[in-house]
């Protein structure tokens, strides 16, 4: 398993846009949506200049990619 990069959530949307993943809303969280089925995987993103690695585990685990798989995208 490959060590978690220190990312932004500009950097993140943008990765999460490769996979599928749109932009359904946007206040102080950005939320996401995939664009094929199944559409209810619905992921907040904290707009932080830095996303804490724990969040960002978790935002991978609900995109339902590994952390090799979100680097790549990245």
């Amino acid at each position: 398993m490959s060590k978690l990069p220190s990312i932004s959530w500009r950097d993140c949307v943008k990765a999460l846009g490769k996979s599928g993943f749109v932009i359904v809303r946007e206040k102080r969280h950005i939320i996401m949506q995939r664009r094929e089925p199944p559409p209810l995987c619905v992921i907040p993103i904290p707009k932080h200049k830095s996303i804490k690695k724990g969040t960002l585990r978790g935002i991978i685990r609900q995109a339902g990619l590994t952390v090799d798989e979100f680097i790549e995208l990245l």
